[in-house]
Formats: C-alpha cells, structure tokens, sequence
C-alpha cells in the first residue's frame, strides 16, 4: 500500500481521500486569509488600515440580517431583520459549546475527559478533522476542533460523549434556547450540517446565545483566538499531526477581535457572529446570509467600527461603603448592607459617562425579622433627567426579631445608661 508524506505531517499515514480533502481546505482557508496581518501571538503587524469611525447612514449592509449587540448589558446597537428566520449553518455550532462548558462548570465533564469517535461521528461530511471510529481525543482537543476548525464530526463526538446521542443533545439545546428567550430558533442538529427547514435561527438569537456563551464562559476567548494549532490522531493505522486553521479570517482583518464562530452552507450562504473586546467595551456583531466570505467579515467589520466609534461603556462596580441601617424590634440595633451588584450602561449619541446621576436611598422602616440578602434600599440611576437603571441595596446580615425577655432587657439596659 502507497503512502504520502505531506509538509506538516511528522509521520507516514495511509491515503485517504478524506485527509488529501481536509489537506486542500487547509491551504483554501489560508489562502483566502485577507493579506494585512495584525499581531496575533508574536507574527508581525503590516497593516495601512486607520480603524476610523463609520457612521450608521454609511454602513449599508448588504446580507440578509445583522445584530450589532454591547455584550456586558445586551443593548442592540444597529439590526438589520434581527427577528427574520434564517438558516444558522455552523454558527449552530454556538450552542453546542455553550452547553459544553456549562457541563464543565457543573463538573460533569473535564477537559482532560476522554472521547472516543463513534462511526456516526465519523461519517459527519461538510467540515471535519477526520476523526476515525474508535479514535481517542480529550475534551479540550475536540473543543478546539470545533472552535478552530469548525468540525462536524467533532461536534458530534461531544454531543454524543455528554448526551448519548446527537438527538438526545439536540434536545437540550432547544431546551435552552427557550430558556434563553431565542423565539425563532429551533435546532435540528448539534453542528449545523442539515438542510432542513425545521433547523433555523435569526440574527437576533445568535446574538443572544453568542453573549451568553462569552459573558458566563469568557475561556472560550483562549480558544476563538488561535489562528493555528496542529492535533495528533492516534489511530489503528498509526500517529499522525493534523493541522487546524481557524476560519475566521477577521482574527487577521480586524485587530481587536476575540471569536466567535463562522458558518457557511449553500442555504444559509456566509454568516459570522463576531467578537471584540476594545477600551473594556465588549461587542457581538452577527453577520446572516452574506453573498460571498470576503462580504461576511468586511461587513463584520464595519459593524465593529461603527459599535466603537459611536459607543461608550459607563460601568460602576458599586464596590462603596453603606451607611448602618437602623432595625425595628431586632436582636441586634442595626445591620450592615451592600449593592447586589454592578451597574452598567450603553452611552451612545455622544453623551458622556460623566453625566450619568447615581442616587441612593433606603426604606423608612427596617423590622426584623430580616433575612441576608433581603431589599433595604436602591441606587437609581439617571441621565438627562430619565432613569435608566437600578441596583437593589440588599442586607449583608440576617436579624432575627427579638422576642419579650430579649426587649425587656434592652428597655432595662437603655434606661441604666
């Protein structure tokens, strides 16, 4: 039996027309990479484009739908049919890696967890790092697989590793687009592969489960920003390097970008939910139904710019000290209290963060009992005279109410002082 030997692969491995196919669609990922660089782990920059701002009247999105969302608040900057049902292709894939990291949160998965490929994992077409049956990959390497390269068959290994079968994960990821509130979802594989008309999602809830994904699991940035990793396959024929090449090209066209996922598929054509982090601002632009790749990022792009060049982000962490809160008929006179949380808001139209008002207040009577974590009072905030938020100031103590004997004897003790 023949062999060959291609450049970055360090051993013999029997041919296979599958791996002469995942070689080709390597060179056409990085051939069709836009030619200026930017520094993206120690390569050189070489780049004549100034990152000036670009105006909404000027953007002229030609795909069929787009979202413009501020991650850290959820704010829709600019949409274009953001509710029209549209084909997701592999930007499926989103919801598979959030319900993966949701079981690593849980601890029911570990990225050193092993996989073992299932021969319908390894029949997956379309997309794929050509895992064979029986082949052995940890959690993190197929993470990477579907991240980087957008693997079908690695997709569905996971689906499988964490559900049982692909159906069965399927369901929990319908299960949570409705808990999400993605109304015009539904999903009918975990990778984005089927024509049917029945698996479908809109701008909109790309947004909405990209944002979940990067806000609750921002470690998915260690993965979206490689641009270039090699795997080993361990299989009964021998070991062998795979190289995966990330399919966002705007890794290389737009300087500020963190992920998140592409997809393509004659139905849905070119569509990209892209992630950026700039000045602590955090932006999600959602690309559906773009002509041609070059049209996905380079429209991609323009919605970055414009979400950075017209957006300000005021955050105010509430880590302040609070007054003591007197406690009506309580074993203890007062309790301490604290914000329940930061605050944060989208500033656009050129107002300033520093004109936002905060504003504090407390109820007129605190009884006990009172429970940790019970509302004692708010922080409001305004701007240009209307409210735009507000943080619910919370008890940091439990009080319990203090029965006769125990207010018998305060009244006794206040009156001998």
């Amino acid at each position: 039996m023949s062999y060959i030997r291609f450049s970055f692969i360090s051993v013999k491995r029997t041919i296979d027309i599958r791996k002469i196919i995942g070689f080709i669609m390597t060179v056409i990922v990085l051939t069709s990479t836009n030619m200026c660089t930017y520094n993206i782990y120690g390569q050189e920059i070489s780049t004549d484009d100034e990152l000036v701002p670009v105006a909404a009247s000027d953007l002229a999105i030609t795909s069929d739908a787009c979202v413009l969302m501020e991650a850290s608040t959820g704010t829709v900057l600019y949409e274009k049919a953001k509710d029209e049902k549209v084909s997701p292709a592999s930007i499926t894939k989103i919801m598979t890696l959030l319900l993966i990291f949701e079981e690593l949160e849980k601890g029911t998965l570990k990225l050193d967890d092993e996989v073992v490929t299932s021969s319908y994992a390894m029949s997956m077409g379309g997309s794929q790092v050509f895992l064979e049956e029986g082949e052995i990959q940890s959690v993190e390497t197929l993470i990477k697989c579907i991240v980087i390269a957008s693997g079908n068959d690695a997709c569905v290994a996971m689906a499988e590793h964490i559900a049982g079968s692909e159906a069965k994960f399927v369901e929990m990821m319908n299960v949570k687009a409705t808990s999400l509130g993605m109304i015009n979802t539904h999903f009918e594989d975990c990778c984005g592969l089927t024509d049917s008309d029945n698996h479908y999602t809109s701008a909109m809830d790309v947004a909405i489960m990209s944002r979940e994904l990067i806000v609750k699991y921002p470690q998915i940035h260690q993965y979206s920003t490689i641009w270039m990793e090699n795997i080993t396959h361990n299989t009964r024929t021998g070991s062998s390097e795979f190289g995966l090449a990330n399919t966002n090209k705007l890794l290389k066209q737009y300087p500020y970008t963190t992920g998140l996922k592409t997809g393509s598929t004659s139905k849905a054509k070119y569509c990209v939910s892209a992630t950026a982090k700039k000045d602590d601002i955090e932006m999600i632009a959602v690309i559906m139904g773009a002509p041609n790749y070059k049209v996905r990022f380079s429209e991609a792009e323009s919605l970055l710019k414009y979400g950075y060049g017209t957006c300000k982000l005021y955050k105010d962490s509430n880590d302040i000290k609070l007054k003591e809160l007197t406690v009506i008929s309580g074993v203890k006179k007062s309790i301490t209290c604290v914000p329940k949380s930061g605050f944060s808001y989208v500033l656009s139209d050129g107002a300033s963060p520093d004109s936002i008002e905060k504003k504090i207040s407390y109820l007129e009577k605190i009884v006990a009992p009172v429970e940790k974590g019970a509302k004692v009072g708010e922080i409001t905030y305004v701007l240009d005279g209307k409210e735009i938020g507000k943080v619910d100031i919370i008890s940091n103590q439990k009080v319990e109410k203090a029965g006769f004997i125990y207010s018998l004897k305060r009244l006794f003790e206040e009156f001998l002082l």
